[in-house]
């Protein structure tokens, strides 16, 4: 398809550089493309709402991934010159080797030493060879430490990852480190958020469960390949970045009994919802799941795993808008940003939020 279907405008002042307090105070947008009369196809709400918009039965995926600080900053070692890089680590590869993204990437090769130090104290210090480059600025890096020992490394020298259309504003401060987690974070690995799950909050999640609508966790390690702009034309010569994604048997289990109770599924945000369509098999099914996925949805996806979809507000020409097209209608989508920028919705990471169910 023409990635161009799926540019539109959006102010910049739209982009939002905080999240509210408290988190579930967040406006909702629920967009019904089925809806018989057209004034119920866009409603304007609060995530406060979602548990007066769901049905008992219900239930809720969550990615508990936890976000690490995975932005490096470090010094290239070749004879006696040396060139400062900076490194976003994006998928993990074994004990000791990370896939990452160079700036500048040509600054680096293969066989170079990346040194990062703790400013002031050398004792806190970590190496990595580049091992090999590959297109659009990506390195891959053995470190010299691996295991817990590199976890421990990165956790003192890195930087929490704030989205470029944030960091580009403003500078990390002591607030994202809060404000840049779920508060049901768990599995370190991430190296962005499961957005849309910022918004739910312990009691939150409590009424939801008085009401009858249970909640279940998978894991998938968001990568930095979900900042990539689409820069191809046409969305079959996009390349996505593949991440890590685990959703045990017993989950599996839990959501297939409730489907055939007559509950929904309902993927809170983008990468729950590619991991539950990674799993599903062709009759809805979902299957337990280890492994990668490098999933790309658009228009004309059918899909099996998902009834329901809570997500945030995403960029023009991204992926994740071409995901909500193919799930809700690229009219229909059309017409819900049109009107969440004209009602002046928040976009994006810290923005507000989305409750979307699909045409039919």
């Amino acid at each position: 398809m023409d990635v161009a279907l799926f540019d539109f405008d959006l102010p910049e002042d739209r982009i939002a550089l905080r999240p509210v307090s408290p988190r579930d105070s967040a406006r909702m947008l629920v967009v019904r493309p089925d809806a018989e009369l057209p004034t119920q196809r866009l409603t304007d709400g609060r995530v406060t709402d979602l548990p007066e918009l769901l049905q008992p039965g219900d239930v809720l995926v969550l990615n508990n991934t936890r976000v690490i600080p995975s932005r490096l900053f470090g010094l290239r070692l070749r004879g006696e010159g040396g060139a400062r890089v900076e490194i976003m680590l994006h998928k993990r590869q074994s004990a000791a080797r990370w896939l990452a993204f160079a700036r500048p990437a040509k600054k680096l090769g293969p066989g170079d030493t990346v040194r990062f130090a703790a400013t002031g104290d050398e004792a806190v210090r970590l190496d990595a060879e580049v091992i090999a480059r590959g297109e659009g600025g990506e390195v891959e890096l053995a470190f010299d430490v691996g295991g817990p020992a590199l976890d421990e490394a990165i956790a003192r020298l890195g930087e929490l990852p704030l989205p470029p259309y944030i960091a580009g504003k403003r500078r990390l401060d002591a607030r994202d480190k809060a404000d840049y987690q779920t508060v049901f974070a768990r599995e370190d690995g991430a190296v962005a958020a499961p957005t849309a799950g910022l918004h739910l909050t312990d009691d939150l999640l409590a009424r939801l469960a008085a009401r009858g609508i249970d909640h279940v966790f998978v894991t998938l390690h968001v990568g930095a390949g979900t900042f990539l702009p689409v820069k191809a034309d046409n969305t079959a010569d996009h390349r996505m970045h593949a991440e890590w994604g685990s959703i045990p048997a017993s989950v599996a289990e839990r959501l297939n009994a409730a489907r055939a109770r007559g509950g929904r599924i309902v993927a809170v945000g983008t990468t729950s919802l590619r991991l539950l369509e990674s799993a599903a098999d062709v009759e809805g099914r979902i299957q337990p799941f280890s492994g990668d996925t490098a999933i790309f949805i658009t228009p004309g996806h059918r899909f099996a795993g998902v009834d329901a979809l809570m997500t945030n507000f995403h960029l023009p020409r991204s992926t994740l808008f071409m995901l909500v097209s193919a799930f809700s209608g690229l009219a229909t989508m059309q017409a819900a940003y049109a009107h969440a920028i004209a009602q002046n919705y928040r976009f994006y990471s810290y923005g507000d939020a989305s409750l979307l169910f699909p045409a039919r």
